[in-house]
């Protein structure tokens, strides 16, 4: 082989193995991207739930689908890393837990926090749990 050959050949090797092979956008989340999402009372009184598909489907059930997308994507699907949506709340003791479970751009997630009441909840977590 000439040498131009191999350098060549080198290079595209080197710029191959440093490329993803299925690159995703900044912010984009990758097609693993679906949570089952759960909101339940204290003592389990009340239970509800939605799957969320990043990105959105058409024909999605959760109603903030786009946005909650958008704060998980920021936040790199790591839910206490949320952007949340900061309102003051009442010191009311209601406790709720939410819950995550899935994958995120092919990571599992398993995780819940409990918090005073849901505007608590509403506060730090933002449209991802408002369904």
């Amino acid at each position: 082989m000439r040498p131009r050959t191999v350098l060549a050949a080198a290079t595209l090797l080197t710029l191959a193995a440093a490329t993803p092979a299925a690159a995703e956008r900044p912010g984009e989340p990758g097609p693993e991207s679906r949570l089952r999402l759960t909101v339940s009372g204290g003592d389990h009184t009340w239970i509800r739930g939605v799957e969320l598909v990043c990105p959105p489907a058409p024909d999605t059930h959760h109603p903030h689908a786009a946005a909650a997308c958008a704060d998980l994507s920021a936040a790199d699907g790591d839910l206490d890393a949320l952007p949340g949506d900061p309102h003051l709340c009442t010191k009311e003791f209601a406790p709720v837990t939410a819950a995550a479970t899935g994958t995120w751009r092919g990571r599992p997630v398993a995780w819940h926090r409990t918090f005073p009441n849901a505007c608590e909840m509403d506060a730090r977590t933002g449209p991802v749990f408002r369904f």
